[in-house]
């Protein structure tokens, strides 16, 4: 009777949560929510499968926190371009904390995120960058960066390679020029 009465309760909280708005996903188990889903050595290969059932945006649970999830290139742009604001007040993502410490315009959360990005927005367009010139940029640093991750083969690779694109692309934007992920002066 008891253990009936408790699935009742968790079905009648997850439906209450379903009415926060966010986007649809699998329905979670008690406890674990859709961690049963996820390989734990290919996240990303998971979290493809599921967006192939529910649209580039959805919603798991890991445990008892919910995570909006965006898969691909179109969602992620629309998210940071055009609804970014929504997206600010997101907790901090613990591997980009561990890089950067929560600073900086690609790894700051809340209100950090939401002025860094509009200093350097307004900073990059007064320099007369457009933002065309921006995703050319990123766009050849992103080659570079995934050029490196291959070439270690599935191998562990230094976190500061992702610290280090973001940083290159700025540069780029600034002086014209990317430099090489082993360069001195860079490293300096």
């Amino acid at each position: 009777c008891a253990l009936l009465l408790s699935a009742a309760l968790y079905v009648l909280k997850v439906f209450k949560e379903s009415a926060l708005n966010l986007p649809p996903g699998p329905f979670p188990l008690p406890i674990i929510g859709n961690l049963h889903l996820l390989d734990i050595r290919r996240q990303d290969k998971s979290l493809m499968k599921i967006s192939e059932k529910y649209g580039p945006v959805f919603t798991v649970h890991l445990g008892f926190q919910k995570v909006v999830v965006l898969t691909g290139y179109e969602a992620v742009k629309d998210a940071l371009l055009n609804t970014a604001d929504v997206f600010a007040d997101r907790p901090a993502i613990p591997i980009f904390y561990h890089i950067q410490h929560g600073n900086g315009v690609f790894f700051s959360s809340q209100e950090l995120w939401k002025t860094t990005r509009r200093f350097t927005i307004a900073t990059m367009r007064d320099l007369g960058m457009g933002k065309h010139l921006g995703e050319e940029r990123m766009l050849e640093e992103l080659h570079f960066l995934i050029e490196l991750i291959k070439s270690f083969k599935g191998g562990p690779f230094q976190l500061r390679f992702l610290n280090m694109a973001p940083t290159n692309i700025t540069f780029a934007i600034l002086f014209g020029k990317r430099f090489d992920y082993e360069d001195p002066t860079f490293l300096t």
